[in-house]
């Protein structure tokens, strides 16, 4: 886990005790955001404590990818996105690992301002001393400590601030009245966030380097866009729950790049064939045909290209721990441009 995103993270407990706001360098404190890795066409982040840091114990596994080249991430529609922090379970014994490892860090710093050893002290003291005793070790298995997580990725957003409670008890099979505790849906909300995408390429023909007023094929291979999954899982302290969020593309949008063009069908939006192609791919014979997913440009692109943009729309919907059914999250897209050159229809004079 960078620095950075460590150092920031524990700001947000002394600051919760303190009130302060301001991050000073030097300052030592722990945190919980989370941390992962990439394999290949999987993704998996694991939970545990490195350190005085406890990374999110939600793992993620699955497709990464629908189909080879370069990938992204689903952009919602609309104004939804995915959680940008949220409330996970810890072991009483994790829990005091973490806040121990915080005092003793923090307090042992070389330099250390005052009013950062004070905080972290009140904030150790309300768990082993205060208002609870000695981190619930003797009902250990009664219960677990929930936590705020953010995603490492959106910390600056402010709705990665939103899940300011300071760590509560929860008794075994309770669930915490906070928003975003994780749930099945919460986890799934996650997944999609990590869902990656194949570049929407199209295919072309002409392929690249089109005439002016002549009808332009666009298709997409089925065997390259097909449905990729993410699965979320937590298990601690008694909560064993998980979803997996799936994506599958339905349609494919074209933009020319140009105001000097007409799409095929006319709202450029192709729908997704039975067999799961996006258009239909050109051969010889069909010239005179009109092509049922397509473009044709009205002027020349003279000595430069016209950026044709083609987004795929993916239906995404998630499954999981008491929800066997397909349940609709928001659609998401993901698009990508290519250059495409017109030229003139040269003709000969005899």
């Amino acid at each position: 886990m960078h620095t950075l995103t460590r150092r920031r993270s524990r700001w947000l407990v002394v600051g919760a005790v303190m009130g302060v706001c301001a991050l000073t360098p030097g300052t030592a404190m722990a945190g919980w955001g989370p941390g992962g890795k990439s394999n290949g066409e999987h993704t998996e982040t694991g939970g545990g404590q490195s350190g005085t840091d406890i990374v999110s114990m939600v793992r993620y596994s699955g497709s990464s990818t629908g189909g080879g080249g370069s990938q992204g991430n689903v952009t919602p529609v609309g104004n939804w996105t995915p959680p940008a922090c949220w409330y996970e379970p810890r072991t009483a014994k994790d829990f005091q690992k973490y806040v121990e490892g915080m005092y003793t860090e923090t307090v042992d710093y070389p330099g250390q301002h005052s009013y950062a050893k004070t905080a972290v002290g009140q904030f150790r003291d309300m768990y082993k001393d205060g208002k609870y005793k000695d981190y619930n070790l003797d009902v250990a298995d009664e219960g677990t400590w929930w936590v705020a997580v953010q995603d490492p990725d959106r910390w600056m957003e402010p709705a990665a601030q939103l899940c300011s409670e300071l760590p509560f008890w929860v008794v075994n099979g309770d669930t915490p009245d906070v928003p975003n505790a994780v749930t099945p849906k919460v986890l799934a909300e996650l997944a999609y966030n990590r869902l990656r995408l194949p570049e929407t390429q199209v295919t072309l023909a002409p392929e690249n380097t089109t005439k002016v007023n002549l009808p332009t094929w666009a298709w997409l291979d089925k065997a390259k866009f097909k449905p990729v999954d993410v699965t979320a899982q937590i298990n601690v302290g008694g909560l064993n729950i998980q979803a997996t969020t799936t994506a599958k593309p339905v349609a494919l949008k074209l933009e020319p790049g140009t105001k000097d063009a007409e799409t095929y069908p006319a709202s450029g939006e192709c729908a997704i064939n039975d067999d799961g192609s996006i258009g239909e791919p050109y051969a010889k014979g069909k010239s005179e045909r009109t092509p049922p997913c397509g473009l044709k440009y009205l002027r020349s692109s003279g000595d430069g290209t016209f950026a044709l943009k083609a987004t795929v729309t993916w239906e995404i919907t998630w499954t999981g721990t008491g929800n066997p059914s397909q349940t609709r999250l928001p659609d998401g897209t993901f698009g990508n441009e290519q250059d495409v050159t017109v030229q003139e229809i040269q003709s000969v004079n005899r």
